[in-house]
């Protein structure tokens, strides 16, 4: 009934059901000529819309397993023991030790004081463990998004001064974590793979360039200056004020150089001393925590009298305690101050967090969910605000460390909150002494594991040089400009590539190759030893070639055509909208200038010439090149297309026309192979591919002969047969040695030589037990749809199959003519 209603409404409305399908039948002509009696008929249903529908639209259980992977921690939370807490237990103190005084100098690069770094590396560790799929990464204030947080404050502080800076951050922080939690629950986690590594590496090169340059000051207690402006504005004006310099240069150079010494001391004493490596990398990894306490000692020797006015820049108070908790003002006109930002933010959000938790999952050997990974920043960017926090994401530096700590599980991210939470209530006096030059020591030191090294640089270049322009690029706009501005020039410069390489993607024509199989200097499973039969197959198989061997294969193989008139294009990358006419039009001018026109005589008057093909002067002879084939049939290899579009298949159905047109009267034969996508068939079988073109007469039909390609079910080739041969031939050739041995052992003494026939003749009958035992063909399937024969599975088949009809219909012609 649904059928009926729908075709009745069909022609009310005007709809072709049949469109564009020549034969006017569901099931074409042709698959009546397969006649194998054993295999199965298999017509290949078309895809529906209710399908799509379907697969679209959640279902119950959908629902339930998205709830489900919404919590990963009840994966694992009730196996938790106390091997796993040992680990924890240590990688989480260690974090924590470095942690704080990381987040209040990354603080200072945010333009806040102190305690709002503390407060955003509490929530981050304190919340992700809930929605982790990384066990290493730890989200809290990282340097970059600490500078781009600067910016927007700064930024924000000429449109709305009377809000206090700390306010502005939280505001950002939860409109950022809002995007960013949206894109996690809808599962669109996929969107962070259009930023390449190129443009990651560039990104943070760039930043920790800026971030390092920027500090300098502080570290040399030079002041006169904005360390926000563009990275070489900044070494300029560096270089102009450098005699200004006051006591917190003895401080900060003294404090890198101890980190630096630290960490080299350690990696040598671990080369050294393998067996002391893990106590050199804890002892390199709380470098940190001792540089800030050994100098907050000196501070405090040097400024204890000198509260008011300190020889040197000093942190200063302190607030014990979460001093800023409250419910964050977000409105209009703070979002406003800082709505130019925010793509920036939310980037740089994803960025660090997916590409180091990626990194350090294939590292330890677990896979991530990116879309799992946003829910988690977004939910610790939604909920650090009402403490006090501004935006954190994941750390390179302290994942790193965690990861080296022997982490087990998220649930270290709760001891580093019990050590961060300790340092807020119980440390803020010590705090107070703090040397501000020392804290951008460690900001230097920090960042300076950033920046891409030559070494990977070149790397990059042995894979793509293109890319290498890319990393440039993003790093000298950051230098020369700024961290928002390198981002997107790297990543819109990566998508016109991208799309560059879409658009002007090049096919190949292919020819046959007959290749073997060669060990040492003998076939693979040929027939060399006289045992029982082996599959040909394995002997020798076919391959398709690019015709011009650009794909790097050797210029001496002799790639063979397929046949005179017959071509296999292969479509390198998709065949969509943007690049249909450049395949096509790049086919279309090979195909004209390998064949001629099947009518040259076409056209009865020069008039009735089109203006682009004039055909020759007044007076002179058509140039008629009767070397050249005429064009028969083209075979499409869509092995690397996925799906097509609306413009694609038109394209293509006007150049199947425009060959036609030249062929003309014949009709080109298009065969389709390698096609993996059910909508693509669909696609294709409505604009005509897929069953053979009428050629206007009634034996047109009749006279084909499609091709299909079977598959055996317990067959001689079955992968069960050929295991089962493998084990005969074995057996028959273990039971021949065996016989010539028993043989020779009888025959000792009596004439000292052992017969051939003797030898053959005793095992005989396992020879023709194991011969007579050998799997036969029981059944064929097809494997593509009947309904279908000019899809293929293979190249292979569709050139037999193109072959085979264009020789028939050769036959045909001449035997007509012959009758005539």
């Amino acid at each position: 009934m649904a059928t009926k209603l729908g075709h009745n409404l069909a022609k009310v409305l005007g709809i072709k059901l049949q469109y564009r399908n020549p034969t006017g039948e569901d099931v074409t002509r042709g698959e009546s000529v397969y006649s194998v009696s054993s295999a199965d008929t298999y017509i290949e249903q078309e895809p529906t819309t209710l399908e799509w529908i379907q697969e679209v639209i959640p279902t119950g259980r959908t629902l339930l397993l998205w709830a489900y992977h919404l919590f990963p921690f009840t994966h694992w939370i009730s196996r938790y023991n106390v091997q796993w807490l040992y680990g924890d237990l240590v990688a989480g103190i260690t974090v924590g030790a470095v942690v704080v005084p990381q987040s209040m100098a990354y603080a200072k690069l945010a333009e806040l004081e102190p305690q709002f770094g503390l407060y955003s590396s509490f929530m981050g560790v304190l919340i992700y463990w809930f929605f982790a799929t990384s066990k290493d990464i730890t989200i809290g204030p990282v340097a970059v998004m600490s500078t781009v947080t600067g910016n927007v404050v700064n930024e924000a502080a000429k449109s709305i001064p009377d809000v206090p800076a700390h306010v502005v951050a939280s505001a950002l922080a939860i409109i950022a974590g809002a995007i960013i939690c949206f894109i996690g629950l809808i599962r669109c986690g996929w969107i962070v793979n259009f930023i390449s590594l190129a443009a990651i590496s560039a990104f943070m090169t760039g930043s920790a360039l800026n971030i390092a340059v920027s500090q300098v000051p502080a570290l040399m207690g030079i002041t006169g200056f904005s360390n926000r402006e563009s990275t070489y504005k900044v070494v300029i004006n560096i270089l102009k004020h450098l005699g200004r310099s006051k006591l917190d240069a003895a401080m900060g150079l003294t404090a890198l150089t101890m980190l630096y010494l630290i960490r080299s001391g350690c990696n040598f004493g671990a080369r050294r001393m393998p067996s002391r490596a893990k106590l050199f990398f804890f002892i390199a990894t709380l470098r940190t925590a001792f540089v800030i306490l050994l100098y907050t000692l000196i501070s405090y020797l040097a400024n204890r009298h000198h509260r008011k006015k300190p020889v040197f820049k000093i942190v200063s108070t302190v607030p014990r305690g979460f001093k800023n908790a409250a419910v964050p003002t977000v409105n209009k006109s703070i979002i406003k101050a800082f709505a130019g930002e925010l793509p920036a933010s939310v980037i740089v959000l994803l960025i660090e967090h997916i590409a180091i938790a990626k990194s350090f999952g294939r590292v330890n050997n677990y896979t991530i969910d990116p879309s799992q990974e946003m829910v988690a920043i977004g939910v610790t960017n939604l909920l650090g605000p009402f403490l006090g926090a501004y935006p954190a994401t994941g750390s390179f530096s302290r994942t790193a460390i965690k990861s080296k700590a022997g982490v087990r599980t998220p649930f270290a991210g709760v001891i580093t909150a019990l050590v961060v939470l300790l340092a807020i209530y119980a440390l803020p006096a010590v705090f107070f002494y703090i040397p501000n030059s020392a804290l951008s020591a460690v900001i230097i030191h920090a960042v300076g594991d950033l920046i891409t090294p030559p070494n990977t640089v070149y790397q990059f270049w042995r894979v793509n040089p293109l890319e290498v322009l890319i990393f440039f690029v993003g790093v000298i706009v950051t230098v020369f400009s700024s961290i928002e501005n390198g981002i997107y020039a790297t990543i819109c410069i990566s998508v016109a590539v991208l799309l560059f390489r879409v658009v002007k993607a090049k096919g190949r024509f292919v020819g046959r190759v007959k290749i073997h199989s060669v060990v040492g200097d003998h076939l693979i499973d040929g027939d060399r030893t006289g045992g029982l039969a082996t599959n040909p197959d394995k002997v020798s198989r076919n391959i398709f070639l690019p015709v011009e061997h650009n794909d790097g294969s050797n210029p001496q193989v002799e790639v063979e055509s397929p046949y005179p008139g017959i071509f296999i294009y292969r479509f390198s990358e998709g065949f969509n909208y943007p690049n249909a006419n450049h395949y096509l039009d790049n086919m279309v001018a090979t195909i004209f200038k390998q064949t001629r026109r099947t009518n040259p005589n076409a056209y009865g008057k020069i008039g009735d010439r089109p203006w682009n093909d004039p055909g020759p002067r007044r007076g002179h002879a058509l140039d008629v090149s009767y070397n050249l084939p005429t064009l028969k049939a083209v075979i499409l290899d869509f092995s690397s297309v996925n799906n097509v579009d609306i413009t694609s298949v038109q394209i293509l159905i006007d150049v199947r026309n425009q060959l036609d047109r030249y062929a003309a009267p014949e009709k080109v034969d298009w065969h389709l192979a390698c096609i993996n996508n059910r909508w693509t068939k669909r696609a294709l079988a409505s604009a005509g591919f897929g069953y053979p073109t009428p050629a206007g007469d009634s034996a047109a039909l009749a006279r084909w002969k499609p091709i299909f390609s079977v598959a055996e079910i317990g067959g001689s080739h079955s992968a069960a047969a050929a295991a089962e041969l493998r084990d005969n031939e074995k057996e028959l050739r273990r039971q021949q040695s065996d016989d010539v041995e028993d043989i020779g052992s009888k025959s000792q003494g009596r004439t000292g030589t052992i017969s051939k026939d003797d030898a053959s003749d005793s095992s005989s009958d396992l020879k023709r037990h194991l011969s007579q035992s050998h799997i036969k063909v029981s059944k064929v399937l097809a494997v593509n749809g009947l309904n279908r024969p000019l899809f293929h599975i293979d190249l292979t088949s569709a050139l037999q199959s193109a072959v085979a009809n264009v020789e028939a219909r050769e036959q045909y012609e001449a035997k007509g003519v012959g009758t005539d």
